[in-house]
């Protein structure tokens, strides 16, 4: 036969199967359908369900291809031959699924689940041990089923990863049947089953109450007698006293009652320690207030935090929230923030002005002296020059302090004191620079 003669015969048979398709009915299509469920109630293998499978595929496509009728739309009663063909169809595939299996690959998924449920619970120190032992009973029950070898050195997480790894290498190694090799598999999921059980239910942290955990990781030691109630703010101010910083942050971590996170809080503040930075960064990123706080406190200590904080300086519509942060970048003292704190002199709010001057202040940044000397001259607020007055006092510079030093007949009393202050400090200066030398 010639190479025309072949594309004429594939291209009648393509034809004919477009007409089959084209011709098909809801009863033909249902016929067809009867005999797919016949034919997978008798299916003993998997190449039987894969030709059960090819004939779904094959009904499917003309199904998409037939045309069928549609129902009356004014009529809410009337049936749609099509959705009902595809109802069936997708009942078909599902019994289908369910009959498929089980394979190697679901052991391998099974084990494979497990790990991750070792290696990501938090488990008390009585699960650590239940978990060795549930196992170490599996890998007995796979080294057994599948004669290999899977040991378990040890009674560590790493040790309990490494033998389940070894059970996923014999599993695979094995090159089990679906058919052929059914009970195996079924023997070695019902193994995996008793595994997910056992690991169920060993003892994790999250099953005890609060004060179990608490109590468990050592919180409650310090205490010799109770001076507050509860008792874990004893314990809290203990921890405090000693700087661990790291049973603050768990007693942070664990009662969520408003009166111990205020005084977690505070501790925290308190404390000023920058093992505590990345808590407490994280909370200010969400605008947390005794956390913008603390950090302030920890100065130079909470450098990174600076990013966050400036874009919190231009936050006008919540006042507060920006006097916390100008306080605490002042207390960083990053010169990175100068600019973004400095712009700020010129808000309307004349009750955060005085804390971007202050902040000014505490950076000493040398940049700063020129718009404070100029809400010195001309703010209207006596309490926001006085800051600008203060600022400049402690910037230092001779330029600083000359600049304050002019305002010592200031009708304001605190703008005068601190001109009195730079004053003094200037003839300091003077005073240090005739001193004769030894």
């Amino acid at each position: 036969m010639s190479d025309g003669d072949d594309e004429t015969a594939a291209d009648a048979e393509e034809t004919a199967a477009s007409d089959e398709s084209t011709d098909a009915t809801p009863e033909t299509l249902n016929e067809r359908l009867d005999d797919v469920e016949s034919a997978l109630e008798g299916a003993e293998t998997e190449a039987d369900l894969d030709d059960v499978e090819s004939d779904l595929d094959g009904i499917e496509s003309d199904l998409e291809a037939a045309d069928l009728p549609e129902p009356d739309e004014d009529d809410e009663d009337a049936e749609d031959p099509r959705a009902e063909l595809e109802s069936r169809v997708s009942d078909l595939r599902d019994d289908l699924g369910s009959q498929r299996g089980p394979y190697a690959s679901d052991v391998v998924d099974e084990i494979e689940s497990a790990q991750s449920k070792v290696t990501d619970t938090q488990w008390t120190e009585q699960g650590e041990s239940e978990i060795v032992d549930v196992v170490s009973a599996f890998a007995d029950a796979v080294a057994g089923e599948l004669d290999a070898d899977v040991p378990l050195d040890g009674d560590d997480e790493d040790a309990l990863v490494a033998a389940l790894d070894d059970a996923i290498a014999a599993v695979e190694a094995a090159d089990l049947d679906a058919d052929e090799d059914a009970e195996t598999i079924a023997s070695l999921l019902e193994a995996t089953d008793d595994l997910e059980a056992g690991l169920e239910d060993a003892q994790e942290w999250d099953d005890l109450e609060t004060n179990e955990q608490l109590m468990a990781q050592g919180f409650y030691d310090v205490l010799g007698h109770y001076k507050d109630y509860p008792p874990e703010l004893s314990a809290l101010k203990e921890w405090e006293k000693r700087g661990r910083v790291d049973m603050v942050l768990l007693a942070k971590d664990s009662l969520q009652s408003e009166f111990m996170q205020e005084h977690c809080m505070d501790a925290l503040v308190r404390m000023a320690n920058p093992e505590a930075f990345e808590e407490m960064h994280q909370l200010a990123q969400r605008r947390d207030k005794a956390a913008i706080k603390a950090l302030g406190r920890m100065g130079d200590g909470a450098a990174e935090a600076v990013e966050t904080l400036v874009e919190y300086v231009d936050a006008d519509s919540d006042p507060a929230l920006q006097k916390v942060t100008l306080r605490a970048l002042g207390e960083i003292g990053s010169t990175e923030a100068t600019q973004a704190i400095a712009d700020k002199l010129e808000m309307d709010n004349d009750n955060v002005r005085p804390y971007a001057a202050r902040a000014l202040g505490l950076i000493g940044d040398t940049r700063a002296v020129a718009p404070l000397a100029d809400t010195l001259a001309d703010d209207e607020s006596d309490t926001v020059r006085a800051a600008a007055a203060w600022a400049l006092r402690q910037i230092g510079t001779e330029e600083a302090l000359e600049t304050v030093a002019e305002y010592t007949d200031e009708r304001s009393f605190l703008v005068q004191h601190e001109a009195d202050l730079a004053t003094d400090a200037l003839g300091d200066g003077d005073a240090d620079a005739e001193a004769p030398t030894a």
